[in-house]
Order: C-alpha cells, then sequence, then structure tokens
C-alpha cells in the first residue's frame, strides 16, 4: 500500500497544488470584477482590491507552478493578515464565530506549499529539470 502511495505523490502534489491555485484565484476577480458571484470593490487602491489583485495573480503563478514557494509564502502571510483583520477583528478568536476557516485553512496550506514547491509538473519544475540536464 505504501509503494502505491509513494508512486502518487507527484501526481496528487501536483493536482493539490492546481487546485488550491484555481479556487484561490476565483477569490480575486470576484473582488475586483464581480464574477464568480462576487461583489466587486470600488477601488483597487483599496484594501479589498489589493487583495483581489494578489489573489489574482497569486492563485494563477501556484496554479501553473511559477514561483511556487515565495508565492506560497506571501499567499500565506496574507491569509494570515485575512484572518485576523476579517475575522477575528471582532467577531472574535474562534473559527465557528468569525467565520475564518477558509482564511486558516489557506493560510497553513499555502504554507505547507512554501515548504514543499509545487511538484514536477509544473513550471518551477521543468525550470529545474532543465537546469540539471
Amino acid at each position: 500500500m505504501n509503494d502505491f502511495l509513494d508512486r502518487l505523490r507527484p501526481l496528487a502534489l501536483n493536482a493539490w497544488r492546481i487546485v488550491v491555485g484555481f479556487t484561490f484565484f476565483t477569490h480575486g476577480p470576484q473582488k475586483l470584477l464581480g464574477w464568480f458571484g462576487g461583489n466587486q470593490v470600488g477601488s483597487v487602491a483599496s484594501l479589498l482590491g489589493a487583495a483581489g489583485i494578489i489573489e489574482a495573480v497569486g492563485g494563477l503563478a501556484i496554479m501553473f507552478g511559477l514561483g511556487t514557494r515565495p508565492v506560497a509564502f506571501l499567499l500565506s502571510g496574507q491569509m494570515a493578515v485575512a484572518y485576523w483583520y476579517r475575522h477575528v477583528g471582532g467577531r472574535g478568536l474562534w473559527h465557528w464565530d468569525n467565520g475564518g476557516e477558509l482564511a486558516a485553512v489557506y493560510c497553513l496550506t499555502f504554507l505547507a506549499m512554501a515548504a514543499m514547491g509545487g511538484g514536477d509538473f509544473s513550471i518551477d519544475g521543468l525550470r529545474k529539470r532543465r537546469a540539471n540536464a
């Protein structure tokens, strides 16, 4: 069983990165353009506008595996700030009170991704293979 799971690891890591990157990306156009059932922010110069830009660009970078480690680290920090600023502020520490589950899960997911990298089937992986060839 462990051999099977070990062989599955590269595929699972890359599928995880692609799905997380895509789902995170969608939060950017929600804020910036009102897509995907979102509410468009008034200005990209606002805090939510800046978050939308980071989510759109960062989500695409994660999805394609471009600069995965530094981008994931940045996004982890953004989600930590979002949890404390948007969710804890005035609504309580615990996620069941403040609705911050998704921010907390994204925060730790991106932190793990920063530690593990983008995987073999990413632009980062392609660059690494070319550099070693």
